[in-house]
C-alpha cells in the first residue's frame, strides 16, 4: 500500500491528503456490510441445512458451532434462550436443518448465522410443512385471541374426540366423574393416528356442533412423535376448530408437545388430565363455595335480624309511642314560633317596602316635571337678576369711563380755547385748516371760526414772519 501510494502522482497525493475525513473507518466499513445483510429480506428469514462441526456448547447456555457441507461453511450460534426448546440435543456430524437470520459479529468482522430453530434432517421436510401452514393460517388471523371464547363455568355435557382405547379417554372421564359428577360425558370415538385421521377428527367436531348438546369440547390425544400427532396439524382439523361454536379445549401430547390445533383453541391444556380439569370446576370446591356463600348469607341475615330488632326497639322507646301528646304539643309550638317569625318577617318586608316606596316617590317628586320647571324658573330668575346687576355694573362702569373721555375732549377741544379768545381759518371750499400764509393767496376767502359762529372774509394781504425755531 505504501509503495502504491508512492506510485501517485503529486496532485493525486494531495488530493487523497486532503479527502482523509471522508474515508470510512473499519468500524464504519463493517456498519455498512452489517446493515446490507440486515437489510436483505431473504437472510433475515432464512432456512438452511448441512452437518454440525465444532459443536461447543457453553457454561451459559449458548451454542456454538459450524454448519458445513462438502463445498462450504458458515459459523452459527444458538443463544439459550431458543435452544432451551430443543426436543434433541445437538452433537458433532449431526446433519440438521436450522432457522434464523444471517448478521455480521462486528468485533471479528465476521458474518455468522444466528439460529432460532432446529430440527434433526430426517424430519426437516415434515417441519419445513408445519412452519409454512402455521405462518399461512397465522397471516389469516385464525390464531388471533380475538375469536377465543370463554369456557362455560357450568356445563351440564362435556364432548370428548379422541380414541376410545387409548389412555387420554379414561383419563378425562376419571377426572370429570371425581370433580363434577352431575355432569355427562358424551364420545366422540375419532382415529388420532394414520391418514384418516385429520378427517376423522375434523368430522366429529362438525358432528357435535350439528348436535347442539354440548357446552364444552375436548379435542386430543395422548404423546407421541411429530409424526404421531401430525393429525393435529393438519389444516382440516385447524379450520374445524376455528369453526366450532362450541368452546374446543385443545389437549394434544404431554405438556412440551405443541401442534397448530394448540394455537386455534380457545383454551390449551398441557395432558388431558389437565383438559378435564379446565372444562368442569371441582365439586367439592363448589361445595365449600356454597356453604362459606350459605354462612355469610346466615350471617348476613342474623344481622339483618339484629339490627332490625334494634331500630324497632328504639323506636318503641321513644317518645312518639310513650308520649305521643308531647310531640303533638312540640309541633304545636314549633307552629308558633314559625307563625311568630312569619308574622314578623311579614312586618319587617312591609316596613322596608313602605320605606322603599317613600324613598321612590321623593326622587318620582325630584324628576317630577312641574318640580324640575319651578327649579328651572327660579335658576331663570337667579340668572336674570344676576344678568341685571352685572348689565347695571358694565353699564355704569362705561359711563364713567365716557365721562372721563367727554372731560379729555373737552380739554382738548378748540372751542375752549376759542372761548380764551382765539379763532381758527378755514378755505373757503374743503374748509381746511389754514396753518400757514403759504396756504392762501391774496384774494382768497377764507372762513374763520370764532366762539360762536362763522366770519366769512377776504385775504387783502400777506405778510410772513420768520418764528425762532426755524418751523412755517
Amino acid at each position: 500500500m505504501l509503495e502504491c501510494y508512492y506510485l501517485l502522482s503529486w496532485n493525486e497525493r494531495t488530493s487523497v491528503l486532503n479527502n482523509q475525513r471522508e474515508i470510512p473507518t473499519v468500524t464504519m466499513l463493517t456498519m455498512k456490510i452489517k446493515n446490507m445483510f440486515e437489510n436483505n429480506p431473504s437472510l433475515q428469514d432464512c432456512w438452511v441445512r448441512g452437518e454440525i462441526s465444532n459443536f461447543t456448547h457453553h457454561s451459559k447456555g449458548h451454542m456454538y458451532f459450524t454448519l458445513k457441507d462438502p463445498n462450504s461453511r458458515i459459523k452459527a450460534i444458538m443463544f439459550a434462550g431458543n435452544n432451551r426448546y430443543l426436543k434433541f440435543i445437538p452433537k458433532e456430524g449431526m446433519k440438521v436443518i436450522v432457522h434464523g437470520y444471517v448478521s455480521v459479529f462486528e468485533r471479528d468482522g465476521a458474518y455468522q448465522l444466528y439460529v432460532d430453530d432446529m430440527q434433526p434432517e430426517g424430519l426437516g421436510s415434515l417441519f419445513l410443512a408445519l412452519q409454512q401452514l402455521k405462518e399461512k393460517l397465522q397471516r389469516e388471523g385464525l390464531f388471533d385471541a380475538v375469536h377465543k371464547k370463554p369456557l362455560p363455568s357450568f356445563p351440564r355435557v362435556v364432548g370428548v374426540i379422541t380414541s376410545p382405547t387409548g389412555a387420554a379417554v379414561r383419563d378425562i372421564i376419571t377426572t370429570i366423574s371425581r370433580r363434577f359428577p352431575v355432569a355427562d360425558v358424551l364420545l366422540h370415538p375419532v382415529i388420532v393416528q394414520g391418514p384418516g385421521a385429520p378427517s376423522s377428527v375434523a368430522e366429529a367436531i362438525r358432528a357435535m356442533n350439528e348436535l347442539g348438546e354440548v357446552d364444552v369440547l375436548i379435542v386430543g390425544r395422548g404423546g407421541g412423535s411429530l409424526e404421531e400427532l401430525w393429525a393435529f396439524n393438519e389444516e382440516i382439523v385447524v379450520r374445524a376448530i376455528h369453526a366450532s361454536t362450541i368452546p374446543v379445549i385443545s389437549a394434544v401430547g404431554h405438556e412440551t408437545d405443541t401442534t397448530l390445533a394448540d394455537f386455534v383453541a380457545d383454551v390449551r391444556a398441557a395432558t388431558p388430565t389437565a383438559a378435564a380439569e379446565l372444562a368442569v370446576p371441582h365439586i367439592v370446591e363448589l361445595r365449600r363455595r356454597i356453604d362459606t356463600l350459605q354462612m355469610g348469607l346466615q350471617k348476613h341475615l342474623l344481622d339483618r335480624v339484629k339490627d332490625g330488632r334494634k331500630r324497632l326497639e328504639r323506636v318503641e322507646s321513644s317518645t312518639v309511642f310513650t308520649r305521643p301528646t308531647h310531640q303533638l304539643n312540640q309541633w304545636r309550638q314549633v307552629i308558633d314560633n314559625q307563625e311568630d317569625r312569619l308574622q314578623l318577617a311579614l312586618t319587617r318586608l312591609a316596613n322596608q317596602q313602605n320605606r322603599r316606596l317613600s324613598q321612590l316617590e321623593a326622587r318620582l317628586v325630584q324628576v317630577s316635571p312641574v318640580e324640575r320647571a319651578k327649579r328651572m324658573e327660579q335658576q331663570l330668575m337667579y340668572a336674570v337678576e344676576r344678568l341685571t346687576r352685572a348689565t347695571g355694573q358694565v353699564v355704569q362702569r362705561d359711563e364713567n369711563r365716557f365721562e372721563r373721555m367727554l372731560d379729555k375732549l373737552d380739554a382738548y377741544s378748540p372751542l375752549n380755547v376759542m372761548r380764551r379768545g382765539y379763532s381758527l381759518a378755514y378755505t373757503s371750499g374743503k374748509k381746511r385748516l389754514i396753518r400757514s400764509v403759504r396756504d392762501v393767496n391774496p384774494s382768497d376767502q377764507v372762513l374763520v371760526r370764532v366762539k360762536d359762529g362763522w366770519l366769512d372774509c377776504q385775504v387783502w394781504g400777506l405778510e410772513e414772519e420768520n418764528t425762532d425755531d426755524g418751523n412755517e
